[in-house]
């Protein structure tokens, strides 16, 4: 972790800052200024090519910023998840982790949990209370 340190911090405060509306402000001021500048470059395709290249290398950078942090904060979150399930009273452990599971599982307990939603819809309908657990 020490080593990838650098990037952890340098990926966070870059999404930090490009988050922010005065960046965008001056993302779209550079796109003013290059169209602003068209006439003067007779509109050639060194023109062009400027403002493709850096738009191109910018979000190519992007990607990988956003992906880092978008793992960051899914991991985060599912951490947060398992611990509320596993302090929980009542609530099933076998739910902790359950990102890591293959397809296949993971369709058997949302298709529990459906069933679990619809057998609260029909008892809601019926007038009674959707609080509780479910289980006998």
């Amino acid at each position: 972790m020490a080593k990838n340190r650098w990037y952890f911090w340098f990926a966070k405060a870059a999404a930090r800052l490009c988050g922010r509306p005065r960046v965008f402000v001056l993302a779209v001021g550079v796109v003013v200024v290059w169209v602003a500048t068209g006439p003067i470059f007779d509109f050639s395709d060194t023109w062009q090519l400027a403002i493709n290249t850096g738009t191109t290398i910018v979000t190519f950078l992007m990607v990988f910023l956003i992906q880092n942090t978008q793992n960051r904060d899914t991991e985060a979150i599912q951490v947060k998840l398992d611990e509320l399930i596993r302090s929980t009273k009542g609530a099933h452990n076998e739910l902790l982790d359950l990102e890591e599971l293959d397809e296949e599982t993971l369709d058997r307990f949302r298709a529990k949990y459906a069933a679990l939603a619809s057998a609260a819809r029909a008892q809601l309908d019926l007038g009674f209370k959707d609080t509780g657990t479910p289980e006998p």
